[in-house]
């Protein structure tokens, strides 16, 4: 099995076995606006997620894994090319320029915002995504569900669901949202296209789920609605359960196919959610926050028989570490522009001292019009710095992540030697 080699030999003995044997089918799950805690194997008590729980236990499962930014746009440009907002410059989900107003922002998100995001989509195509990077290998890559690049194309994918097209509501992700709300049909056919090709695949999974609106099937909002202490809550857990139902669904598919023990899952979430107990919002400190209820994920890798299972509770990763990590199980060389790592290589993990985020403004133009702020994360230490220009009123924050989870004690003005050594690592991360 491969998974924190213990040396460069036996990392490099996994990647001639991968070139010798058939090349792993790639599926990535991503959940969309779901909290780190909620999830059975996580520790949530009522919230049933057995099909996930069921990955968890066969995967080796980051319990402390992060997203850069707490915004779906941005972290899901992260994960596909595997690098952080700043460079590729998908800061927000909307470019709004200096000075522009939006009388009617239904009007202005079909007319102005293409117009604005085209330079966004431009420089985006300028990068390698995994997608692309897969092709040397002879992948077919499939997109489905949210994507917020205009077409599918925009990300190297072969086939996809997202036409983009801005006079058909092609924003996030149009016909991609049907997957997995409205079956799963497409992703299905994708799959059956790949093995008649003979062709190893990657596919993008990544449903408007259990996201808001917050409709969920009647039989699973009943079964809630005894157990929440609202009906805003009750519709928000049963989401989540409606989103592990079609995770079972997708990997139950593979299966059938038998093409399990050559198949790597990678789990993760675009970035976190509270449900407020008293309307369909969310709560300030999770999704758009730099807080973990924004930023924290499990993250999961499996294959069967390849990668040893084990739930991780002290290692922290981020999901820039999933374009390297699949890079090195496949063989490729990975471009240098990357800012993860490879995470099943134990000696990269050890050399690893912190990882970082940063949190935008969801209306967006430059990096210096819209950066709110920055963040290290350490063991056992998370700093939150606010951006002097932008968030002028606010106090650096220091947690200790280990201790407090939930962050609910700010520890800058005991340790200020910890703050000034994070606030270096930061300078220090932005400058390389």
């Amino acid at each position: 099995m491969i998974g924190f080699n213990s040396c460069k030999e036996s990392k490099q003995k996994a990647k001639e076995e991968v070139v010798e044997e058939k090349l792993p089918n790639i599926v990535f799950i991503l959940s969309d606006d779901q909290a780190w805690t909620d999830y059975g194997f996580m520790g949530h008590k009522v919230i049933e997620t057995p099909n996930l729980d069921k990955l968890a236990s066969e995967s080796l499962t980051f319990e402390k894994g992060y997203v850069p930014t707490s915004l779906c746009s941005p972290s899901l440009a992260s994960i596909i090319t595997g690098m952080y907002p700043r460079k590729h410059m998908v800061l927000g989900n909307d470019r709004v320029l200096p000075g522009e107003v939006r009388e009617s922002k239904a009007q202005w998100k079909s007319t102005q915002r293409p117009k604005n995001y085209k330079s966004v989509i431009e420089n985006f195509r300028k990068w390698n995504t995994l997608p692309k990077l897969l092709k040397e290998k002879g992948y077919l890559s499939f997109q489905t569900g949210k994507w917020w690049l205009g077409n599918y194309k925009n990300g190297d994918f072969d086939y996809g669901m997202t036409h983009g097209d801005p006079n058909r509501d092609g924003r996030h992700g149009d016909y991609g949202l049907e997957i997995g709300r409205k079956g799963m049909d497409t992703l299905y056919n994708y799959i059956d296209l790949a093995l008649e090709k003979k062709k190893p695949f990657f596919m993008w999974y990544a449903p408007y789920l259990p996201h808001s609106p917050h409709n969920p099937p009647d039989s699973l909002l009943q079964k809630y609605l005894p157990k929440a202490p609202t009906e805003y809550v009750a519709k928000y857990w049963a989401m989540c359960e409606w989103f592990d139902q079609t995770c079972g669904d997708l990997i139950d598919y593979i299966d059938k196919k038998g093409e399990t023990e050559n198949t790597l899952f990678v789990y993760v979430c675009d970035n976190g959610w509270i449900q407020n107990e008293n309307d369909s919002s969310y709560d300030k400190i999770s999704k758009r926050s730099p807080y973990d209820y924004g930023l924290r994920t499990p993250i999961m890798y499996k294959w069967k028989g390849k990668i040893e299972p084990k739930q991780d509770s002290l290692t922290l990763t981020s999901s820039l570490d999933m374009v390297p990590t699949v890079l090195s199980i496949v063989g490729i060389e990975q471009p240098k522009n990357l800012d993860g790592i490879d995470i099943l290589d134990k000696s990269e993990v050890e050399k690893r001292d912190a990882i970082y985020g940063e949190i935008y403004s969801h209306d967006f133009n430059t990096i210096e019009e819209s950066l709110y702020y920055r963040m290290a994360m350490t063991n056992p230490y998370k700093i939150i710095v606010p951006d002097e220009t932008n968030k002028p009123n606010e106090e650096i924050k220091l947690f200790n992540i280990y201790k407090d989870p939930t962050e609910q004690h700010n520890l800058a003005a005991e340790l200020p030697e910890i703050v000034e050594g994070l606030k270096q690592k930061i300078e220090t991360s932005w400058n390389e």
